[in-house]
């Protein structure tokens, strides 16, 4: 058998002009990691990984950490990660009511992401917390963690770290379905956490990568180039504690290394933490009457769930025993028995099911966007580890003519130096919009037009005569377009008013529509369907010195303004901006 051939090498060397750091931050709902690059000019960068962390001194080569925090009745962080896992710390909060924050990445969801937590909630944030802090402080947490393990364990690491300090650029991964806003709270939680200054240097210090394309990069790699023919595409799908994130990519050149997403990408919440949840909600059924059925026991329980059969099932017709107390624990009539706890091969495969199914669906969907490019998936991520999961989606693909396979590489943290990958490589050149994406703008009434009629008394005239119809939707960018990252979008408008007072405060709302294929005429402020993106500002004043007065129908002055909205789609963070042109100079 021949040996298996060495992956091309894909990486570029760093063009900087001095040494830099960039640390790349993977707060995943259930566990998190990080990775870090040394940058040298000239030099391809070396991916490491932290795998060292407090309270996890016993373990060797760890690379993730629990995504939880203790906090005491005044909101002040009392132990977070490993530590929080550990018994010590685990006691002392019960004797004097620590609050735990577990989950919290979840509550920064969009809100049009519906979550079902199975009938469960999300417990109290500590005092004066918001969500935002609760992530801030874990960011604060694990950037002290690397500084840390960088100056213990690389040579001058004092040094270098002074060096590199005041500059260190960081790359935050969030799930596929998160926007502007989610950016947004993730930056302001970085700011919170010192990572970075709140100014605008500071905030250009932050990058945003999908999670779905950082585990691209990861398989990068290890080697996904050399074995995907470039006529084949593939899909990436990151099961993670909390998401599911699908990504569809092909291989457009390999020397250099050039990708493009051939279908919108797609994120659900089907990820490993809501299998425990339904077991939790599972076992307040089966053992009600038992005296095993306490909140207490039920968690500890789920936990012992989460650490063994869960990780290792991977037979219905088999039984299935979780370890939970002791030998002399027993309840016959509730299945337990020596200590462990007795469920059919059945009850377990009906806990995944969910999962498994919402995650076919969304490759499915993903496979006929493609027409058919979709030839083979790569799952990735700490849930990929599951046998389970990664058997079922074999067995139900394969009639599909499609490969599931897993590369061979620690999936737990194929997101942490994905993301380092994607700063350094940026392999995709080309993005897929997900929604449509627009402006609101007033549509000249049609009286043969039922649509336009039914909205007359909304007409508004404007200084100049013309009557219009206001709320019409101009789709700057349709779903499912092929954006390259150099591509700009732009609009040219004009609008009238009645003030230059208002020049100062000119603003443009950057709508999204999320309903479908089928490009919206009237923009419906109340369905959920549409949302605003952001809204872009603007001061305009500097044009009130060259805008020519005109008269209007009534004898009404007004000013007529006019200006291009520019959007940058191609990118993983959305950018716009507002042109004009004053005494022929382009602001």
């Amino acid at each position: 058998m021949p040996p298996p051939k060495p992956p091309p090498e894909t990486r570029k060397p760093f063009q900087g002009r001095h040494r830099s750091l960039v640390i790349a931050i993977d707060i995943g709902t259930t566990f998190s990691g990080v990775s870090y690059a040394i940058l040298d000019p000239g030099e391809i960068p070396k991916i490491h990984g932290v795998t060292r962390f407090p309270g996890q001194e016993h373990v060797v080569g760890s690379t993730k950490i629990p995504s939880v925090i203790y906090y005491d009745r005044q909101g002040r962080m009392k132990a977070a990660g490993a530590e929080a896992d550990t018994s010590a710390v685990q006691a002392r909060a019960e004797d004097e009511g620590w609050i735990k924050a577990e989950l919290f990445k979840l509550r920064l969801r969009p809100r049009t992401m519906r979550l079902d937590m199975n009938g469960m909630r999300f417990g109290p944030l500590p005092k004066r917390k918001t969500a935002v802090h609760v992530f801030g402080d874990f960011l604060a947490y694990l950037y002290h963690c690397t500084r840390n393990f960088i100056t213990d364990t690389h040579a001058n690491g004092s040094s270098l770290w002074n060096q590199v300090e005041s500059d260190v650029q960081f790359v935050l991964s969030h799930p596929n379905g998160w926007e502007g806003a989610q950016q947004s709270k993730m930056r302001r939680a970085a700011i919170y956490g010192g990572l970075i200054p709140g100014s605008n240097e500071g905030k250009a210090r932050i990058r945003f990568v999908t999670e779905g394309e950082a585990s691209l990069h990861a398989c990068v790699l290890n080697g996904l180039a050399a074995d995907s023919p470039s006529k084949h595409g593939f899909l990436i799908a990151d099961a993670g504690g909390g998401t599911l994130d699908i990504s569809s990519y092909a291989i457009k050149g390999t020397s250099p290394l050039i990708i493009e997403e051939i279908a919108p990408p797609d994120c659900i919440f089907a990820g490993s933490v809501f299998v425990s949840r339904r077991l939790r909600h599972f076992l307040e059924g089966k053992l009600r009457k038992s005296k095993y059925g306490d909140p207490v026991t039920l968690d500890h329980i789920t936990k012992r769930f989460d650490e063994t059969t869960k990780r290792l099932f991977r037979d219905r017709g088999d039984y299935q025993f979780v370890p939970f107390g002791s030998p002399l624990d027993k309840d016959l009539d509730a299945g337990i028995r020596g200590g462990q706890l007795k469920l059919t091969g059945d009850e377990v495969a009906d806990l995944f099911e969910p999962s498994i199914d919402a995650a076919f669906r969304a490759i499915k969907a993903q496979i006929e966007a493609s027409q058919g490019m979709i030839k083979s998936v790569f799952l990735v991520g700490g849930y990929a580890a599951s046998p389970w999961l990664f058997g079922q989606l074999q067995e139900r693909l394969a009639r599909y003519k499609v490969t599931v396979s897993r590369p061979d590489t620690q999936t737990s943290k194929a997101v942490a130096d994905g993301a380092i990958g994607f700063y350094c490589d940026h392999h995709v050149s080309a993005r897929v919009a997900k929604f449509m994406y627009g402006v609101e703008f007033l549509r000249e009434m049609d009286p043969q037009d039922p649509d336009h009629v039914a909205r007359k008394e909304r007409l508004c005239e404007l200084p100049s005569g013309p009557k219009l119809l206001p709320d019409a939707f101009d789709c700057i960018l349709a779903r499912g377009s092929k954006v390259k990252e150099s591509t700009v979008f732009t609009r040219k408008y004009c609008t009238e008013l009645t003030s230059l007072s208002m020049l100062s405060v000119f603003e443009v709302e950057i709508w999204c529509y999320r309903g479908g294929n089928t490009i919206p005429k009237w923009i419906n402020r109340q369905a959920e369907d549409f949302s605003t993106l952001c809204v872009v500002r603007a001061d305009l004043s500097p044009l009130a010195g060259s805008a020519e007065a005109k008269t209007g129908k009534a004898g009404k002055v007004y000013w007529r303004i006019v200006f291009s909205v520019e959007i940058q789609f191609g990118l993983t963070e959305f950018q716009a901006r507002i042109k004009w042109v004053d005494d022929g100079e382009v602001k």
